[in-house]
């Protein structure tokens, strides 16, 4: 990779931009480059301390977690504040944020990309408009897609808008009570009391996806973590520096994988070059073919599945993979500063396009080196 990566910069393209595009064609035959946590053979992967006291059992266990004793938690050499929290959920468990991904969390008044392009009456439910096509849904390309299979983005709590790339006071709906006490308890665990889920940005990614080279800077207060949840089909996940130039390491995510980035770690070059098919050789992760338990405490927040709900899902995620960011967009006791323009809003919602700005996607379709 170091002779290819001369000839791309003396080209004008950079380390991370190399690696990324060497990932965007990479077809799995050799996985020697990439660091998986499910197996941390790497030299450069350390174990990352947790402080266990900071979540009680019983609210780990109203999580569907492990206690957080039995985490299996990384980092990695140089990289400062970056955690990699390997699959804590237990048996069954996944389901419920898969679900809620899906059936919940894409509903009004949370915003999507397809507002864009769609009337708001066409973009509410999109859950129910979607369920039966894909309880039927063949293997054919040639197949129209639902609009869950059209969904690219959902914002929850602070909106983020894809054209000031700010959050602003008046854009705002509530925040999921479930999604901020599984990300409160999971920066606890961290070393991050206090930490408020006030944003969320959730992916949904299928395997001609990719998310471009970008850094996630536009909340006011960066001394908070960066929260990350992977559900479905596994991805390449690539991690750079403070700078484009700076080449990236590659890991693999796999479904139920936490990441936290923090401190040194939070302002990183990041991307997701590519969505793989699950390494296992079966159409799901073995990690996704559990029920949700029945002996769940009164006080859980994990929600039983349907099988009816559960066939929906699986078969959503049988080519596709939700990613889920929460952010801290404000510093306690802060608020936003005061506008000075005119954001550009219709009806409340950004007219940007999120994978326009920030995916590989359409570029590599018509990049004729890729």
């Amino acid at each position: 990779m170091a002779a290819g990566t001369a000839a791309a910069r003396e080209g004008g393209e950079d380390a991370f931009r190399q690696l990324f595009r060497f990932y965007r064609r990479w077809e799995g035959s050799d996985r020697a480059g990439l660091i998986d946590f499910s197996k941390p053979a790497a030299r450069q992967v350390v174990s990352s301390p947790l402080i266990h006291s900071s979540v009680s059992d019983q609210d780990a266990y109203r999580l569907g977690l492990k206690p957080v004793s039995l985490w299996k938690a990384y980092g990695l050499d140089n990289y400062p504040g970056f955690i990699f929290i390997s699959n804590p959920f237990l048996p069954g468990c996944q389901r419920h944020w898969v679900k809620q991904g899906l059936k919940q969390y894409t509903q009004k008044p949370n915003v999507c990309n397809l507002d864009m392009h769609m009337p708001s009456k066409e973009t509410t439910d999109l859950w129910g408009k979607s369920q039966q096509q894909l309880r039927n849904k063949s293997s054919s390309k040639r197949e129209t897609k639902s609009l869950l299979e059209k969904l690219r983005w959902v914002t929850l709590g602070y909106h983020y808008n894809w054209n000031t790339k700010k959050y602003s006071a008046d854009h705002y709906t509530p925040f999921p009570s479930d999604l901020a006490f599984l990300s409160e308890q999971v920066a606890k665990a961290c070393g991050f009391p206090g930490f408020q889920a006030e944003a969320g940005i959730l992916n949904y990614y299928h395997f001609d996806s990719s998310l471009g080279i970008h850094v996630d800077e536009s909340e006011l207060d960066h001394s908070r973590p960066l929260l990350s949840f992977s559900f479905g089909q596994s991805a390449i996940f690539l991690l750079g520096g403070l700078k484009r130039d700076d080449a990236p390491v590659a890991m693999l995510i796999h479904s139920g994988d936490m990441m936290v980035m923090s401190g040194f770690s939070r302002l990183l070059h990041h991307a997701v070059p590519r969505v793989l098919p699950n390494l296992e050789g079966e159409p799901l992760p073995s990690c996704l073919e559990l029920p949700v338990p029945a002996d769940l405490p009164a006080d859980s927040v994990i929600e039983p599945c349907s099988q009816d709900d559960w066939q929906v899902c699986a078969k959503y995620l049988q080519g596709s993979r939700i990613n889920m960011t929460i952010r801290q967009v404000l510093a306690e006791g802060h608020s936003f500063p005061v506008a000075t323009g005119i954001e550009d809003k219709q009806d409340g919602v950004s007219r940007g396009s999120y994978h326009e700005e920030n995916s590989e996607i359409k570029r590599h379709k018509f990049d004729p080196d890729s």
